[in-house]
């Protein structure tokens, strides 16, 4: 016979719900023991979302058992700090943060490096390989695909809910509190790596006429071989962190 519980979803979480079940408690239907990550789940919020699950007043892990009957309630992290500390699931990913994003995130993946964040992303990456990388390297999962997240070794993770760079970029910095950690240009937006500042004359023959004649500080990505200066592109970058860092000044 099967068994039923209760499962209610707070704040964001519901994103990931069908529209008929949004904003009212989910009768979840299950027929032999299962873990509440698995309920979870299975209704379609990957774990790397769920910050707290209450069962009545008292905290729950993912590794609980579902009890027939149960009564929970699932609460994201923006939600978290309602709770004590202890009833929080994951740590806070160890800073500074570093992110891997999957392969349909490249522009992304160039915004974060421009703000400085060690942000690892490859075209040919597949989802396992991410996995991987992620638990390894101790790295935050940054995806549109929510199956990629419900992967169980992935431990810290974020889905985009945009499909806009600007708009997916503010997410970031909104989930993870990103302004307080900017350190612009710092990283090359090719491979990843930071740059170091070189001579001039040392990048002479890879620099255009007018650069040569008017620019003198220079910085370069010794793995790809990619020079880096303050030109147009510099100072248009300048005013886009400008601007993000308006729009998440404290009272903003």
């Amino acid at each position: 016979m099967p068994h039923v519980a209760t499962i209610t979803f707070h704040g964001n979480l519901q994103d990931f719900l069908r529209p008929a079940v949004k904003r009212v408690p989910v009768a979840y239907t299950f027929a032999e023991t299962q873990s509440v990550k698995d309920a979870i789940e299975a209704i379609g919020v990957p774990h790397t979302e769920v910050a707290v699950i209450l069962r009545g007043e008292d905290p729950l892990n993912f590794f609980a058992r579902l009890n027939p009957g149960d009564e929970l309630h699932i609460y994201p992290h923006e939600q978290s700090r309602k709770w004590p500390e202890g009833y929080c699931l994951i740590e806070n990913p160890p800073r500074p943060y570093k992110f891997i994003l999957d392969v349909h995130l490249g522009t992304l993946a160039k915004a974060l490096r421009m703000l400085g964040f060690d942000t690892c992303y490859q075209k040919q990456f597949a989802d396992a390989e991410i996995a991987q990388i992620a638990r390894d390297q101790e790295r935050i999962v940054l995806t549109r695909d929510i199956g990629l997240l419900k992967q169980k070794i992935i431990k810290h993770g974020y889905w985009l809910r945009s499909q806009h760079t600007t708009e997916q970029l503010q997410e970031v910095i909104v989930r993870y509190k990103l302004q307080e950690q900017f350190e612009p240009f710092m990283r090359c937006l090719r491979c990843n790596t930071v740059v170091s500042a070189v001579p001039k004359e040392d990048v002479l023959d890879k620099l255009p006429p007018k650069t040569r004649l008017y620019f003198n500080e220079f910085y370069k990505c010794i793995p790809c071989d990619k020079v880096y200066w303050k030109g147009s592109h510099y100072e248009h970058m300048q005013q886009e962190i400008a601007k993000l860092l308006q729009k998440h000044e404290p009272g903003v």
